[in-house]
């Protein structure tokens, strides 16, 4: 590469940014054609990556900005193509099949507003499915087009949303969507930007439809006990959506018939992270298909803000930790993911997936410009925000 690059120019071009103390060449095995360690000059290292990547633009060479111990490295890589514009027509279709997914299954989850007597026609089905199906894509695509709409301000090259049609098996129609970054975002402050653009609007939404549907819901006795009516699920909770609950009815729910002796703090802190003993005879939420679709807004939030991986909440810890100290915290997720499984067994496959899967974090370009103080506090918010929307059991079955 030496003999295609004017090294001496560059070299040159690098000490305009950076004070450099030693420079290794790239080998075979090296990720890099050039490396230059010391103390970049500039306190604003945002602007000093801006700087050095306009310098080498001519020469088709990009800027990583690294720490090497307590130095400053930067890495010299080969500029990356320019992604190739994606096929809208996918993300369209997969979009219509999906609206028709969640359509269908919004038809079998208890619509309201059917006749009470005789079979509801399939016209019928579907226009009662609309509430459910109107709301839950609102929240998915205001997800999604949260980190495209940041991703485009931030000029990331970044897909469209692709939705995923899963009828009925998932009881919303859809495993959800997802975007695909196509380049390394410039720095930290970007990616958390990005990052927290979708979780941040689809719970937007999901308040929204939230109060809505639970303004639309009642309060009804539950079953005196298993096997008066078998097979019955009852939706987890969440402290936002405890809360939500109470400022709707004016109690906890679901209150059960009696705590059994048990003090009503320590009966909440046993049912809220096991989802025992099921609350017979108690009253509950009977939750519309609009507050069932708030509510799977909000799972899907709260498993993106899982802080591991490349989910919303990996990229939160990531930015907000730096990559050694996330990567030691995702043995205690692992471990508390694998615990809660034995109340919620999906918690098992969550911790199988973030196991093989978790240790990939999304790597800006510049790791060394850090978090400036405002997105700090939104970084932390974050985290206090997945606290409150994180479901323990999402599901309790009796």
């Amino acid at each position: 590469m030496e003999s295609a690059l004017d090294f001496t120019t560059i070299d040159t071009l690098v000490a305009r940014i950076l004070q450099v103390e030693d420079k290794t060449m790239g080998g075979e095995k090296d990720r890099f054609l050039m490396r230059y360690r010391g103390r970049i000059y500039l306190e604003d290292t945002a602007a000093a990556y801006d700087q050095l990547a306009a310098l080498l633009q001519p020469y088709h060479l990009t800027p990583l900005f690294r720490f090497d111990g307590d130095r400053h490295a930067v890495l010299l890589v080969p500029q990356a193509a320019q992604p190739k514009p994606g096929n809208s027509r996918l993300n369209l279709i997969l979009f219509i099949a999906t609206v028709i997914s969640v359509l269908v299954t919004g038809a079998l989850v208890s619509p309201a507003g059917l006749p009470v007597n005789g079979q509801p026609s399939i016209l019928e089905l579907l226009v009662a499915a609309l509430p459910f199906t109107v709301s839950f894509i609102a929240i998915l695509t205001a997800h999604e087009f949260g980190h495209y709409l940041v991703g485009r301000y931030h000029g990331v090259h970044v897909s469209l949303p692709y939705f995923i049609p899963l009828p009925i098996v998932s009881g919303f129609g859809t495993m959800g969507a997802f975007i695909n970054m196509k380049e390394q975002p410039k720095n930290r402050r970007i990616l958390l930007d990005i990052g927290l653009a979708g979780p941040l609007s689809g719970l937007v939404v999901t308040v929204v439809v939230l109060v809505i549907g639970l303004s639309l819901s009642d309060v009804s006795t539950l079953p005196a006990a298993a096997s008066a009516t078998p097979g019955v699920m009852m939706e987890g909770n969440s402290l936002l959506y405890l809360l939500l609950k109470f400022l709707r009815f004016g109690q906890l729910l679901p209150h059960p018939a009696s705590y059994g002796g048990v003090a009503p703090a320590l009966y909440w802190l046993r049912y809220f992270f096991t989802g025992t003993p099921f609350p017979f005879g108690g009253l509950d939420v009977t939750i519309h298909p609009v507050a069932w679709a708030g509510w799977g807004g909000m799972l899907i939030t709260s498993l993106n803000l899982i802080p591991a991986g490349q989910l919303d909440g990996g990229h939160v810890l990531y930015v907000l930790l730096g990559r050694k100290r996330a990567a030691r915290l995702l043995p205690v997720i692992l471990a508390l993911l694998i615990g809660l499984g034995f109340f919620w067994n999906g918690w098992w496959l969550w911790a199988a997936l973030i196991f093989f899967f978790g240790r990939l974090y999304a790597e800006p370009l510049d790791e060394i410009t850090p978090l400036d103080p405002a997105r700090k506090a939104l970084a932390v918010g974050a985290i206090i925000l997945f606290l409150l929307v994180f479901i323990p059991v999402p599901l309790v079955a009796f």
